[in-house]
């Protein structure tokens, strides 16, 4: 699926990608309009139903990544809550020997992802992936999120890349379709982003069931 030799940088997606996204969408689905509910003396079903088409009016954009917007916007404190559900983080299987043989490799390796600076730092305490990373772009700090094109003209200016030697690995589509338009040569979707939910059908992209299907030998 990868001709390694053609490949120089690698670029990484986090969540639902390094990381399973049960813990986000259980989060998010769940856990959030539970306490919301809690605060605002409203049963399960009317607090997702306030809270979903509020989610999904900003999603796609970088708000829908901060986690001090959404605290702000509900009243909760987002970090704390998160905190509290750090046991439901984990690593997608065979990832750490991934990013183990790239290395080996000689490719550099960069963790690129759409998650609040708060976010990224909790889930590389937990999970003591950031050691194996030449850099680890947060797209917090360009002000514009992977789903847009201009992100990766940005990012080309802060981590130096050819175009037609790169692989990226994502679990969002619309993602990919960003990297695509930039000319990114290499492009990988994830058919299970969720252990917990049923794999995707991916029709656009080349996608893995896991990163054993493309470990390098």
């Amino acid at each position: 699926m990868i001709n390694w030799n053609a490949i120089e940088s690698v670029f990484l997606d986090m969540d639902g990608t390094l990381l399973d996204l049960h813990f986000d969408n259980h989060f998010w689905r769940e856990f959030v309009p539970q306490r919301y509910a809690q605060q605002h003396d409203l049963d399960l079903d009317a607090a997702k139903a306030t809270l979903f088409p509020r989610f999904s009016a900003v999603e796609g954009t970088l708000d829908w990544y901060c986690v001090d917007y959404w605290s702000n916007e509900l009243g909760l404190d987002i970090p704390s809550l998160k905190q509290e559900l750090h046991h439901l983080i984990s690593v997608h299987p065979h990832v750490v020997d991934f990013l183990d043989a790239v290395r080996r490799r000689g490719k550099r390796l960069v963790l690129v992802t759409n998650a609040h600076q708060k976010s990224l730092r909790l889930k590389m305490e937990r999970t003591q992936l950031a050691g194996h990373f030449n850099a680890i772009i947060c797209t917090h700090e360009f002000g514009i999120p992977k789903e847009h094109a201009d992100f990766w003209s940005r990012l080309q200016k802060r981590e130096p890349f050819d175009r037609q030697f790169t692989l990226l690995v994502d679990d969002s589509v619309p993602v990919l379709k960003a990297a695509r338009d930039y000319g990114i040569s290499h492009l990988l979707a994830v058919r299970r982003p969720d252990t917990q939910s049923p794999p995707r059908e991916v029709s656009e992209f080349a996608a893995i069931d896991s990163f054993l299907d493309i470990l390098p030998e």
